[in-house]
């Protein structure tokens, strides 16, 4: 069992990672380890996690994690607000009037 996760950060920001392990111990581990908590988390605790994705195995869960990496902010809300018909639209070039789209 794996998983893909978001957590939110004290400072609005998103951290997307990736465990084989308890996802509830890794949050755990995000929010009170100086040593397995990543660096980025360690300085904008309190985190929480606000999406989470089931995998098989952890190479499928990495590959997400990395996937989920390279996208926008915008599109991470909409993952995790779950509106998954909005993700297409997401990845599109957009001219500066267009990103103005009402709702995001």
């Amino acid at each position: 069992m794996a998983w893909t996760y978001i957590v939110e950060c004290s400072d609005g920001a998103f951290y997307t990672g990736s465990t084989g392990r308890d996802l509830e111990a890794r949050i755990w581990e995000h929010n009170h380890d100086d040593v397995m908590g990543a660096n980025f988390t360690r300085r904008r605790r309190p985190v929480r996690l606000v999406c989470a994705e089931w995998f098989e195995t952890v190479d499928l869960a990495f590959a997400r994690e990395k996937q989920i990496q390279g996208w926008s902010r915008a599109k991470k809300i909409a993952l995790i607000e779950e509106r998954g018909a909005d993700l297409p639209w997401l990845s599109l070039r957009r001219t500066p009037d267009e990103r103005s789209r009402p709702g995001l």
